[in-house]
């Protein structure tokens, strides 16, 4: 066998030496870029303010949620702004602030921020359109005013509305992924659950369509982790909260 030359063994033995002293935090590593979102959830009775934070790390080309932090907006929902449109800014204001210290200042002008209105702005777009457009342009203003990346405020459909959802529930749950034994991302290989929300007026239950059955017309298509999920919301209307109460007062009475 031949011997290795005395001046590599010498230097081997030198760079372990080296390797060994050095600290794994004095090694330079580029850390992962935090980036935000912020969401206006404009509901009935409220309205409420929510920053999420994820990563520049994707998992199918579809960020991954690492926190979220939230602001209840003080006063009622912005409905009840119609007749006041330019009171809604000064309601909005102290979540806006509250979100501009909780996200660096260099990041604001990257931050993109919705809006997003359900039940309290749907029924009002169509008894009174004209004041209805008169508030959404008062949420434009005040949000477009913020340093934050405004990206729209519109009143979202009841199908929509029912896919955030479910596509919540299934995130939870961990149906989309989970992360393996090296901590990092694979599909779950679980079925996705179905959601039951009950509101005043009726009851919605939403589904993912199975692949092979013709996806309704009225259902919503999402490109989530690298799979397409078709979803289909069915309507209720005689299974409500209103419902439930009366026919708890019928039996009351009897």
């Amino acid at each position: 066998r031949e011997l290795l030359p005395p001046w590599l063994v010498i230097v081997a033995g030198l760079t372990g030496i080296v390797l060994l002293c050095i600290s794994t935090k004095d090694v330079p590593v580029s850390p992962l870029r935090t980036k935000y979102g912020i969401v206006l959830d404009a509901g009935p009775s409220r309205t409420i303010l929510f920053i999420y934070q994820w990563t520049t790390t994707k998992a199918n080309k579809t960020g991954v949620i690492r926190d979220c932090s939230s602001c209840p907006v003080q006063g009622l929902g912005v409905s009840n702004y119609s007749d006041s449109p330019q009171k809604v800014r000064k309601s909005l204001e102290p979540c806006l602030n509250w979100a501009q210290k909780e996200i660096p200042a260099e990041q604001h002008s990257q931050t993109p921020l919705y809006l997003g209105a359900t039940t309290s702005m749907r029924q009002p777009n169509l008894t009174h359109p004209i004041l209805s457009d008169g508030l959404l342009a008062a949420l434009t203003v005040a949000l477009r005013s913020s340093p934050f990346d405004f990206q729209g405020a519109q009143i979202l459909s009841s199908p929509e509305k029912e896919a955030f959802n479910w596509v919540a529930v299934n995130y939870v749950l961990e149906n989309f992924f989970k992360y393996d034994w090296r901590g990092q991302l694979v599909p779950s290989g679980k079925g996705m659950a179905g959601v039951l929300s009950v509101g005043e007026t009726s009851a919605q239950l939403t589904s993912k369509v199975e692949e092979g059955n013709q996806a309704p017309k009225e259902g919503v298509r999402l490109q989530l982790y690298g799979q397409t999920h078709n979803v289909y919301t069915r309507h209720c209307p005689c299974h409500s909260t209103d419902q439930l109460r009366s026919r708890l007062l019928s039996m009351l009475i009897q």
